[in-house]
């Protein structure tokens, strides 16, 4: 087996935790032998986790793109804005590109990405994870095989959990939309690509409504301060206390994202001084917390989507209607359960090796790894031309969210959609 070479464009959480911890559990399939990042600690931990040569160790993706081309992948996981001029300067030296999701907040730039693949012969995978997991993988088997006839409809919940919301949406990176992408695109684009990948039907119209309803300065308990760990008389009543979800998690399943040091003075001075010990009533946020979509596709099937921040736990449930059956499932309970019209239910186990959106990133990887190798491009489970709909279907959503509701049509956004 051929071993890639991967330069590492944006060392932070997914650059880190997901490709970076990928090419340390698999050293025989993918060496990290160049990072570009701004942030100098980032960028040391990515040279001390890979042994990264000091000529390969860059401030800018510009430093390490503009060079003769040196490995044979791209790996871009730096912020959504970030995302299109380096996808396309990867694409243009002749590297296979491994991009985070979305491809860009903005559509031309989505399908000048997905045109550029093809016109340089390159494989651009778009870290679309959920079709790579074992749960959907299966549910999209079970419709294959016309377990329950033709799609009718399908009802999709992503529950966000209030304490990944409180972190990512309203203290943290991905708050503002001006500076990322809307919510419908940043979280929920996972989730317009299963609806599409299942439904395997051209979508036609999409309608949406959704607002920040909770996180706002009104909404704030009497008495509560500008920071937790301001002395705030409501703190311990509080259940998106910075101090709780961050210092008293002895996990740091979050607090690995907003320090470095995670002894308790490390985390106690991240929240004292950076954005995360907030008050989430005070913060610049302002990214929807509730949205719902409804969209309508080319033979008549329907769908409608869920997102909300107010949920107990990060989990995603899918109840599909067909014809002669209906399957419904939980991800996270590595269960699907199909229910034949006039037969007995069946229960379907579903084996996750592997932790990280339900086994899905590695897969993912292992997936891109195994295209470069064969010298493939255009084709791909999650290419940049089988991404395009689905990010289209996120923008009319947000479109027609802004303008009152009102229905889109998809072949509206672009001429020479049919």
């Amino acid at each position: 087996m051929r071993r890639i070479t991967a330069v590492l464009i944006g060392a932070g959480a997914r650059g880190r935790f997901v490709y970076g911890q990928y090419a340390n559990n698999h050293p025989d399939q993918m060496q990290i032998v160049a990072v570009a990042d701004p942030d100098q600690e980032r960028r040391q931990h990515a040279v001390k986790e890979h042994g990264i040569r000091e000529s390969y160790r860059f401030d800018s993706w510009e430093q390490a793109l503009f060079k003769p081309k040196f490995a044979d992948v791209a790996v871009i996981s730096t912020q959504d804005r970030m995302h299109f001029q380096p996808a396309l300067k990867a694409l243009s030296q002749g590297y296979h590109v491994l991009l985070e999701k979305p491809m860009s907040p903005y559509k031309d730039e989505v399908l000048q990405l997905a045109e550029a693949a093809k016109k340089h012969d390159r494989l651009l995978t778009v870290c679309h994870v959920l079709r790579y997991t074992p749960f959907w993988s299966k549910v999209k088997e079970l419709l294959a095989d016309r377990a329950i006839g033709d799609i009718v409809s399908i009802q999709l919940n992503e529950n966000v959990g209030y304490f990944h919301m409180a972190h990512s949406f309203v203290r943290g990176n991905w708050r503002r939309t001006d500076e990322t992408s809307p919510m419908i695109l940043q979280k929920s684009c996972h989730d317009m690509d299963i609806i599409a990948w299942l439904m395997d039907q051209p979508c036609l119209r999409v309608s949406s409504y959704g607002s920040l309803l909770h996180f706002r300065p009104e909404r704030a308990p009497a008495g509560s301060t500008e920071r937790c760990t301001g002395g705030c008389p409501v703190e311990r009543e509080c259940p998106y206390s910075a101090i709780k979800i961050y210092s008293e998690d002895e996990t740091h399943e979050w607090s690995r994202f907003i320090t470095h040091d995670l002894s308790p003075d490390g985390i106690n001075n991240a929240l004292h001084e950076g954005p995360f010990g907030r008050c989430v009533y005070r913060c610049d946020n302002d990214v929807v917390d509730h949205q719902v979509v409804n969209m309508e596709f080319g033979n008549g099937a329907t769908a409608s989507f869920t997102m909300s921040g107010f949920t107990h736990d990060c989990s995603r449930t899918v109840q599909i209607m067909g014809t002669f059956g209906e399957i419904r499932g939980r991800m996270e309970d590595e269960e699907i359960t199909l229910y034949p019209f006039g037969k007995q239910p069946v229960s379907i186990p579903v084996h996750v090796h592997t932790r990280g959106h339900g086994g899905g990133d590695e897969l993912l990887v292992q997936s891109f790894l195994e295209q470069v190798r064969a010298g493939r491009s255009a084709d791909g489970l999650t290419s940049a031309q089988a991404s395009v709909q689905s990010h289209l279907m996120a923008f009319a959503a947000e479109q027609s969210r802004l303008e009152g509701g009102g229905s889109i049509e998809l072949s509206s956004m672009i001429p020479q959609m049919t």
